[in-house]
């Protein structure tokens, strides 16, 4: 008891030891921003810095060599004329358009599909074990899916075309990473394997503060299953839905390990996504004023697409 009292008579000394700020008192504002500063120092040095030079270095004429010497002469936008005129660089964003739509429109129906499910008065003694399980595919390192994926495609014993043979859907083993008509849809089905239980719980959280008395009125007014999920359930959820939307785009953009262990790009450039094509550029080749260029074009064309998410999720919808 002495021990608590203590800790309490030091935390509240500490306290109003910060209680001077230029001759006055603190006020409830001014406090909450000496909390964080610490924080927002600590934000500035390991994000804005780097961020600050990747825009400096996507300027100028950056080489392995001339960074050596320090000798990078400025540039303009010389590197991003160059992105522009590349067709390959054109190639990859259609590809990234394709991956993310197609991702994103996976994780989130299934997302969403598998929280109602779980939500449902009927199946909501699921045990924590299960959950657990669920959840399991979120904790594999992004190296060690694509790894994991890549046997399953392998071509001469992977699980996949055993289970396809069994069945009878196919008569031999083939190529699925190495089709060029195959071998994005493969990427895209290792990636939201490993993302899709982060939207389960973030949906599942949004699902269980709705209460129940807003179905049983829907029910009452003779709404249905699909009346209650429209009119009750997706205006209340549409919050988590932008934040779905938003930061599952962000990473899809930035897909990279399931494309190096599963395909390396391949086959030709099929795989050729914007973070591929950076990489590519940065460490590969060397350009490393060009690579930084591409990551800023990335960088914007997710900052756009999040917009327009977050005006469509949010803005007023009149019902009839």
């Amino acid at each position: 008891m002495e021990r608590s009292e203590t800790v309490q008579s030091s935390l509240r000394s500490r306290l109003s030891s910060l209680r001077v700020w230029k001759g006055g008192e603190l006020g409830p504002g001014q406090l909450a921003f000496l909390m964080v500063l610490p924080a927002l120092i600590f934000l500035l040095i390991i994000i804005a810095y780097p961020i600050l030079y990747a825009l400096w270095l996507s300027v100028h004429d950056v080489t392995l060599k001339g960074l050596a010497k320090g000798d990078m002469p400025f540039a303009g936008l010389s590197n991003y004329a160059r992105l522009f005129r590349d067709p390959v660089f054109w190639r990859t964003m259609r590809h990234s358009a394709q991956f993310v739509f197609l991702s994103v429109t996976l994780e989130v129906t299934l997302g969403l599909g598998i929280a109602l499910v779980i939500n449902y008065q009927g199946t909501r003694t699921l045990g924590s074990i299960n959950k657990a399980l669920m959840l399991l595919p979120w904790a594999v390192p992004p190296i060690a899916n694509g790894l994991m994926w890549s046997y399953i495609y392998n071509p001469s014993f992977g699980y996949l075309n055993v289970i396809l043979v069994k069945l009878g859907i196919i008569d031999e083993f083939m190529q699925f990473a190495g089709n060029p008509k195959l071998a994005l849809p493969a990427v895209v089905l290792a990636f939201v394997w490993r993302v899709t239980p982060f939207s389960v719980l973030l949906f599942h959280a949004a699902l269980q503060v709705i209460p129940e008395d807003l179905y049983e009125a829907a029910k009452v007014d003779g709404g249905g299953a699909l009346d209650r999920f429209r009119f009750v359930t997706l205006p209340l959820i549409r919050p988590t839905l932008a934040i779905v939307l938003v930061l599952r785009t962000a990473f899809a953009f930035m897909v990279f390990d399931e494309i190096f262990a599963i395909t390396y790009g391949g086959p030709g450039d099929q795989t050729w996504v914007a973070s591929w094509y950076t990489y590519q550029y940065a460490f590969n080749y060397l350009e490393i004023g060009t690579g930084a260029a591409a990551a800023y074009i990335m960088a914007m064309v997710i900052a756009v697409v999040a917009t327009v998410y977050l005006l469509l999720v949010y803005r007023r919808v009149e019902y009839g």
